[in-house]
């Protein structure tokens, strides 16, 4: 059998699980992995490659970076290379018509939900801040819109309560790679035919910012436990805690749901090695691990030996 002339659109650690699957099956020919540029990252600000790239020249593959996918010197390299199929996963940029029509089999795209819910930029994490009770990966036939394509495959898995937006991704991500691989062969012989996406009961899961991390302690305290479980590890749930005429945030790694009566919303109303419990719009949040600015993250018994929170302190809302 002749291998699969494949071009493989990625950036995001989600993405290199389906490129290393793909690497590794012999039905296909990685002709180039194309990434976004490289950037300056962390305190230094150093230049630092895509976790694809990074993936890529680990795997002996050619690498290209364009700063923008529709540039007409882009799309000529692409036609140069004369792809079968182009396969996208967590990319960052939508791709022009002129290569959704370049190769004969179209493009395929590795989307971390159950389409037509969550499309958009960050769908496992508004999954778990929403409280669902499944995720899931679409393998979609893609097309001018956004995550719109027909859905060809999917798989599901359930949000256990053990999850966050780190464990969800890793499973996610394994899960896509798995089904990229059974689904193509029987799309490219024929045997697949897309579903059109419903016009209604599609959401849009808008990217993650900093500031979506401010717990909210007039909230049920649920919808704070979703809200950490759903930022860890990016960019996290925070909280500000008011006392001696000055206000430290904390942010919150790891916290459940109990029932507590009395106290107003954001007030601490135990802190000891079992936790801090800070009351909320509706039971109460304690809060199981957690970490200074500039500090180490902690558990609670250790945070309270060096940094005491008092009953009655209030978190402001």
């Amino acid at each position: 059998m002749t291998p699969l002339k494949t071009i493989f659109f990625g950036t995001a650690e989600l993405a290199c699980a389906s490129l290393t699957a793909l690497a590794r099956n012999s039905r296909y020919q990685l002709a180039a992995v194309v990434t976004q540029p490289d950037k300056a990252k962390g305190r230094d600000l150093k230049i630092q490659p895509t976790p694809v790239k990074a993936e890529a020249l680990k795997l002996g593959l050619p690498v290209l970076q364009p700063m923008k996918a529709r540039a007409p010197e882009f799309v000529a390299e692409l036609v140069s290379r004369g792809p079968d199929i182009i396969i996208v996963a967590a990319y960052g940029q939508i791709l022009p018509q002129s290569i959704l029509d370049l190769p004969r089999l179209g493009c395929l795209n590795v989307h971390t939900s159950l389409l037509p819910k969550y499309r958009g930029a960050a769908p496992i994490q508004w999954a778990i801040l929403n409280g669902d009770a499944e995720s899931g990966v679409t393998i979609m036939k893609m097309d001018a819109g956004l995550d719109t394509g027909d859905i060809l495959t999917q798989s599901r898995t359930p949000i256990t309560e053990t999850d966050n937006a780190q464990t969800l991704h890793d499973r996610l991500a394994g899960m896509g790679a798995e089904l990229l691989l059974s689904t193509i062969p029987d799309y490219a012989e024929g045997k697949i035919t897309g579903q059109r996406q419903p016009s209604e009961g599609f959401s849009y899961a808008r990217k993650i910012t900093k500031e979506d991390g401010r717990l909210d302690w007039s909230q049920p305290a649920r919808t704070l436990w979703n809200r950490v479980r759903g930022l860890t590890p990016w960019p996290g749930a925070f909280a500000l805690l008011s006392g001696e005429g000055k206000q430290t945030m904390l942010k919150i790694w790891d916290a459940d749901v109990v029932d507590a009566a009395g106290g107003s919303q954001g007030e601490v109303l135990r802190a000891d090695r079992e936790g801090v419990i800070v009351a909320c719009g509706e039971s109460a949040l304690r809060v199981l691990q957690l970490q200074r600015e500039g500090g180490r993250r902690l558990r609670a018994g250790e945070f309270l030996t060096g940094h005491p929170i008092l009953p009655g302190t209030r978190f402001n809302c």
